[in-house]
C-alpha cells in the first residue's frame, strides 16, 4: 500500500467518524424536542431523531447508520440519565436498529427511488414488529417496575383512550404498534424528503 494510498484511507475514516458524530449529535438533539399523540399514552410521544438517523444510513452506510443510532442513546445516556437502569435505553435502541439497518442495507444493494421507498417500507413494518416486541418483553415491564406502576395502571391509560385494550397484549396491539407506524411514516416521508437535499453534503 502506498502512501498516499494510507493517507487517503486514514483521512476517509477520520470524515466516516466526525460525520457520525455530528448526525449522531443532532439526533439527540432531536430527541429532545418530541409531540404527544392524541391516539397514544402520554409516554409514547412522536420524535424526529431517526430521520437523521436514516440520513446517515442512507448515506454513509447501515454500520454508520447503526453508530449514529448508537451514540444518540449513549449522548441521551450522559445528559439526560436513566430512569429505567438503561433498560427503555435497549429498547430505544433495539427499535431504532430495526429501522435502520434493513433500510440503510437494502437501500445501499438499490440506490434509486423506489430502491429507497422498497427500504423504508420493510424498515417501517421491522421497526413496527420490534416495537411491538420490546415494549411487551422489555420496556412496558421495566417502566412498570421502576416507576411502580402497577400494569393494571399502564394498560388503563390505554384503556381510557380505546375501550379495546384489555391486557398488555392489547395495549401493544391497539397503542403501541399504530403509534410506531404512524412515526414510521413520518419518519420514512421526511427522510425521502430530505435525503436529496443533504446527500450532497454527507457525500463530501
Amino acid at each position: 500500500m502506498s502512501a498516499n494510498t494510507m493517507v487517503s484511507s486514514k483521512t476517509s475514516r477520520v470524515q466516516w467518524i466526525a460525520k457520525v458524530s455530528v448526525l449522531g449529535a443532532l439526533a439527540f438533539i432531536l430527541m429532545l424536542f418530541e409531540i404527544p399523540l392524541p391516539f397514544a399514552p402520554s409516554f409514547y410521544k412522536l420524535g424526529f431523531d431517526e430521520v437523521i438517523v436514516l440520513l446517515g444510513g442512507f448515506a454513509l452506510g447501515p454500520l454508520a447508520g447503526a453508530a449514529v443510532e448508537t451514540l444518540k442513546i449513549i449522548l441521551n445516556l450522559v445528559f439526560q440519565g436513566t430512569d429505567t437502569a438503561f433498560v427503555g435505553e435497549l429498547s430505544n435502541l433495539l427499535i431504532g436498529l430495526s429501522l435502520v439497518l434493513p433500510s440503510a442495507f437494502i437501500y445501499k444493494k438499490n440506490k434509486t427511488m423506489k430502491g429507497a421507498w422498497i427500504a423504508l417500507v420493510i424498515g417501517v413494518v421491522s421497526m413496527a414488529l420490534m416495537g411491538c416486541l420490546a415494549n411487551y418483553f422489555i420496556a412496558l415491564p421495566a417502566y412498570s417496575y421502576f416507576y411502580k406502576l402497577p400494569m393494571e395502571v399502564i394498560v388503563g391509560m390505554g384503556t381510557a383512550i380505546l375501550p379495546l385494550v384489555k391486557d398488555t397484549f392489547t395495549f401493544v396491539l391497539f397503542m403501541t404498534l399504530p403509534f410506531n407506524i404512524v412515526k414510521g411514516v413520518v419518519v420514512a416521508l421526511l427522510t425521502c424528503v430530505l435525503y436529496k437535499r443533504v446527500s450532497p453534503l454527507l457525500h463530501r
